[in-house]
């Protein structure tokens, strides 16, 4: 693992106008905390209507962006995570970790992620999208007529599983959808498979592999643990992500594991599945972090 330059300016852009804002600032703490310990890392803090600020000061991101050589983008969901925030930094050519603009977006969308991971051969529950311009009533029943149940319904993009919830009768799956359709343009609506929740996180250009798989979230038998995680590696590749993800899956008996969804900037807090993914592997919380900006640094 390759040391950064101790006078690298790195900045950790926090909070963000999404429903994960508390959570981001969390992450941010947690990753200026450890950053701390050999740098001078800059806070960026975003207020949830849109606001930069640097040092607690308002002050537009191409000011903002003179004070940093790389930045570590804390935020979760909507403008962190679906290409926003990635637009703006490419604009003014600033590094950073994390995917791209365009990967960000298609794995922020899930249908459109399940898509392309359902023609490459990424088994994913069967799934159908109803849009707020769609009679609900019509595709309720469409739905609910062409598919097993119980059924999982969800926002189509977004961070956090807001608003998820399992339906067992047809009033709670109409009544499910129309209320998401209140605040999302797409609900997303998939066979509920029951099974074993599982995260795996994983990360380019370590430890000898282009694409390595940190140990799932649940203590898996050998032959799902292999499976998930090569799946969680192939979402990675296949969906062009970069430096970090991680995927959400279901270990379901007799059936396999399927995808559920990715994370292009995991929670990373001191109890987050991601951090816990590096205890058993012997990588400290401080290395993952100068890994990952180091692969920002090369990009």
């Amino acid at each position: 693992m390759n040391s950064l330059p101790s006078l690298l300016h790195i900045g950790v852009i926090r909070g963000g106008p999404s429903s994960d804002y508390d959570i981001s600032l969390k992450t941010g703490a947690h990753i200026l905390r450890n950053l701390s310990e050999t740098h001078k890392p800059i806070d960026i803090f975003i207020s949830r209507d849109g606001k930069w600020h640097l040092n607690g000061l308002e002050r537009t991101p191409e000011r903002i962006f003179k004070h940093v050589d790389v930045v570590f983008n804390a935020m979760h969901g909507t403008f962190g995570e679906d290409g926003k925030v990635q637009d703006i930094l490419n604009h003014h050519g600033v590094k950073y970790v994390g995917s791209d603009k365009y990967p960000s977006a298609i794995a922020m969308n899930r249908w459109k992620a399940k898509e392309v991971l359902s023609l490459a051969g990424v088994k994913t529950p069967i799934f159908k999208i109803v849009r707020n311009t769609d009679s609900v009533f019509d595709k309720a029943k469409e739905i609910w007529n062409s598919m097993i149940h119980p059924l999982a319904v969800k926002p189509a993009r977004g961070g956090s599983a807001l608003g998820f919830a399992v339906v067992e009768k047809f009033d709670d799956l109409a009544h499910s959808i129309e209320d998401l359709l209140k605040n999302h343009d797409v609900v997303l609506v998939e066979e509920f498979i029951p099974g074993i929740s599982v995260s795996c996180l994983v990360t380019d250009n370590f430890r000898g592999q282009d694409v390595y798989a940190f140990p799932p979230s649940t203590q898996l038998l050998v032959e799902e643990t292999k499976n998930v995680e090569d799946i969680a590696k192939r979402v990675h590749s296949l969906l062009d992500l970069s430096h970090y993800s991680q995927s959400d899956l279901i270990v379901a008996p007799k059936r396999g594991v399927y995808f559920l969804e990715v994370n292009t900037h995991p929670k990373f807090t001191e109890k987050s599945l991601a951090t816990k993914a590096l205890e058993p592997v012997g990588v400290t919380p401080k290395d993952f972090l100068h890994h990952l900006i180091g692969l920002a640094m090369q990009s």
